[in-house]
């Protein structure tokens, strides 16, 4: 009985814990637009529709600092400095929701 309680509070700790792509995606929002429908600054791509690999891939990039599509990669890697990959899947999976 003890193993199975320790697995339910584990597995709620976890899910406690996950990355709220929602709550991530505030911060885009201002830039990128509430549907990511927007070209940030007037310079970026437009996010919405992109696959989740390929955000994940470019918020990795501007995070490394090796990333710098249409001049963002300074301001980008300020904005991603903070983000575990799970922050990077969690947003670039919620931006698939998006329509």
């Amino acid at each position: 009985m003890k193993k199975v309680v320790l697995t339910v509070l584990a597995l709620g700790a976890m899910s406690f814990l996950a990355a709220d792509g929602a709550a991530l995606y505030k911060k885009c929002a201002g830039c990128h637009g509430a549907k990511g429908e927007k070209k940030a600054l007037g310079k970026s791509a437009v996010i919405a529709g992109l696959s989740a690999d390929k955000i994940v891939e470019d918020l990795k990039g501007y995070k490394a600092g090796t990333l710098n599509l249409h001049g963002m990669g300074g301001l980008m890697k300020g904005q991603v400095a903070s983000y575990s990959d799970a922050d990077m899947k969690a947003v670039a999976d919620y931006i698939q929701t998006l329509k």
